[in-house]
């Protein structure tokens, strides 16, 4: 769920700076009145905003934890050693 808030971040993000854009503001005759910065500040800040929860999201999920944990279990001696399971360390 945190990674659809994200991405809504970064598109309301992105259509800001879309409107932002000379061809949105003569299409739109409202936004001559509203400044350039404006829009363009607040754009910027919801897309570092959709960005950052997207990276916090991606952190914790289980999908991208990282082997290193991880410690394989040998058996035999030397070179006929084989690994025959993992253990996770904590």
């Amino acid at each position: 769920m945190k990674a659809v808030l994200g991405y809504l971040f970064a598109g309301l993000g992105i259509i800001g700076l879309a409107i932002n854009s000379k061809i949105a503001r003569e299409a739109l005759g409202f936004l001559d009145s509203i400044g350039s910065a404006i829009i363009l500040i607040p754009s910027a800040i919801l897309i570092v905003i959709g960005i950052v929860i997207m990276i916090m999201n991606s952190k914790t999920s289980g999908k991208f934890r990282q082997i290193t944990d991880e410690v394989p279990i040998y058996r035999g001696e030397g070179r006929k050693r084989k690994i025959v399971a993992y253990r996770t360390e904590k």
